[in-house]
């Protein structure tokens, strides 16, 4: 058995071993949990149908109304990861995840209060408050009198968390906080903030450190409600501190430690957007499917056409993989995993671009319709582009999915491994001290036999699929060998090489996550029950593989070097260069 302390599936996988003990069976939700969540799902219906015509109106008023808000208390939307001693449902990551996909169903925008409020704005307390700080807030967070924000996203802070400029000051026991936030959801309405700021407690430098910060300490300000593309009905505001006095016992963890507080939080939180991507996919896959088979053209229903059925069929496969990948991702952090971050990162984004695909493609299937803003299309187009940037853009967590790829878990490789210690921090210096002997270590490592390189434990009818991804494991490992052979200490400069590897990284997890899904529903239902789910994990098997293949034919047959010319082209002429006037 694996050691749930060190063990993380990804970056073994980067050194050829596949530990399936980590993925297999396919995590599920607690029985009791489940029980729960049927109820959150059923009441969900009665909060929010009243309300399908309202969320357009409040999406162009750019605003919710307060009333809603306090419905949304009432319903205890606020109190789901509150443990339940606290007076909240206790919720673990799985169902967590599903309740905010049913939300997102019927609304982004909730989707997106409620998710920050227990994502990510009181995580901190729930992951690394005091049993003080727990009994003092978590009550009054379960009923939503105080409704949580994340401050970390300053004006000149964005994915570079470093170079944050809200700083926090000793003034005896307590700490002076001063600075300002941008673009913090919940801003106009939360009354509890998890603020992070510099310090200088650490070696004289300024490490971050994370402060729990309520509205009436005094000092605490919102900007005016931010006038956004998408969200729009969700509260987004700047949020100013003015020289508040924190006391002593609102630090959150430990002075210095707050850069591992922040990238805990977002990855323990990921799940809660993964399953708004998922919920927001099945509610676009239901609504294609009927307008499909209600508009007729040529004299006949739309649904007939081959390439409206390739649009839905590609729907279904993405929203599989993506529930799959997300439901692993929770699984993990239920089970007691403590390595998952690059697993996290590999959900964050493959459900974001997924919603993003199965958005545009609805709008088409819709035609005319799609465009026009009586539909529901155009407002799921707006809001799900903004999920490809907050929580972590998508460049940046190829970046990190990438420099893990390298880095053989942690362990073999210590001299790597030290080289990529602070990776959040500066990955720039990461590299900077590759050593050839770990070059050389790297290939040694890439050199196959057959244990631990092969699933085992699959159904026989899978064997397909999984030796696409054992062939798909080989190529990782080559390729990771590759580009640092080829790269060495500059590879920190090599974006377009990191990405592919990212790529082919993030399409090996997922297809893990589909295959471990339908070999736990054919161990459940068997075969004949499960035949359109082999039919989903050949097709994005299928289709991974011909990605993982074109990734590595590029690593040495590439044009990376002229579109980059052409980009600077461009940065010096501050335009495009050619018109045929």
């Amino acid at each position: 058995m694996v050691d749930k302390k060190t063990v993380s599936f990804m970056r073994s996988l980067c050194m050829g071993q596949i530990e399936e003990d980590v993925i297999l069976p396919f995590p599920t939700i607690p029985s009791a949990e489940k029980e729960t969540l049927r109820g959150v799902v059923r009441s969900l219906e009665q909060l929010l149908d009243p309300h399908a015509a309202d969320f357009r109106h409040w999406d162009r008023a750019g605003e919710f109304p307060l009333e809603f808000v306090e419905e949304l208390k009432a319903f205890g939307l606020f109190s789901l990861v509150i443990p339940e001693e606290h007076g909240g449902l206790g919720f673990g990551s799985s169902a967590y995840s599903r309740a905010l996909q049913e939300v997102a169903k019927y609304d982004a925008s909730v989707a997106v209060t409620v998710g920050a409020h227990s994502s990510i704005g009181m995580r901190g307390v729930l992951l690394f408050g005091t049993d003080e700080q727990k009994a003092r807030y978590m009550p009054k967070l379960a009923t939503g009198e105080l409704v949580a924000a994340f401050c970390l996203t300053e004006p000149g802070a964005g994915s570079d968390a470093a170079s944050i400029k809200t700083s926090a000051v000793k003034d005896g026991d307590d700490w002076i906080l001063s600075g300002n936030k941008l673009w913090i959801t919940n801003g106009g309405i939360a009354d509890f903030f998890t603020v992070f700021a510099k310090t200088d407690e650490v070696d004289g430098r300024g490490k971050l450190s994370a402060f729990l910060v309520t509205r009436d300490m005094g000092g605490v300000s919102s900007g005016p409600h931010e006038d956004k593309m998408g969200l729009r009905a969700s509260s987004t505001t700047t949020v100013h501190f003015d020289n508040v006095r924190v006391p002593r016992q609102n630090l959150l963890g430990e002075v210095g430690k707050g850069f591992k507080v922040a990238m805990t939080i977002l990855n323990s939180g990921r799940t809660g957007l993964g399953g708004g991507s998922v919920g927001g996919m099945k509610k676009l896959i239901a609504l294609s499917a009927k307008q499909a088979k209600d508009r007729v053209q040529f004299g006949k229903p739309i649904s007939d056409f081959g390439l409206i059925k390739q649009k839905v069929g590609q729907m279904v496969v993405d929203c599989y993989a993506s529930e799959a990948v997300v439901s692993m991702v929770a699984g993990l952090n239920d089970a007691g995993y403590e390595d998952y971050a690059v697993e996290a990162a590999i959900s964050k984004v493959f459900a974001s671009e997924a919603l993003g695909r199965t958005a545009d493609e609805a709008l088409q299937i819709a035609g005319g319709n799609g465009y026009m803003c009586e539909y529901p299309y155009e407002r799921v187009v707006r809001d799900s582009r903004i999920n490809r940037i907050f929580e972590g853009t998508n460049d940046i967590l190829r970046l990190f999915i990438a420099l893990n790829a390298m880095n053989d878990a942690g362990q073999t490789l210590r001299e790597l491994s030290k080289s990529l210690e602070g990776v959040f921090t500066d990955p720039i210096k990461g590299f900077g001290v590759v050593s050839e002997y770990t070059l050389r270590r790297v290939s040694m490592a890439t050199g196959y036999n057959r244990h631990g390189t092969t699933f085992t434990k699959l159904d026989p009818s899978l064997k397909l699929v999984a030796g696409i991804f054992e062939g798909g494991t080989r190529d990782l490992a080559t390729a990771s060998d590759r580009i640092l052979r080829k790269h060495g200490r500059a590879i920190i400069d090599k974006q377009f090489a990191t990405r592919r590897l990212a790529d082919i990284m993030i399409d090996l997890f997922v297809l893990a996550s589909v295959i471990s899904r339908v070999d736990s529903a054919i161990v459940e239902r068997g075969a004949e029950q499960t035949k359109k789910e082999h039919e989903i994990v050949t097709v994005f098997a299928r289709q991974a593989e011909r990605r993982i293949k074109a990734n590595m034919d590029e690593i040495d047959n590439n044009v990376d070097e002229s579109i980059k010319s052409l980009a600077d082209h461009s940065f010096e002429l501050e335009k495009f260069g050619w018109d045929t006037l």
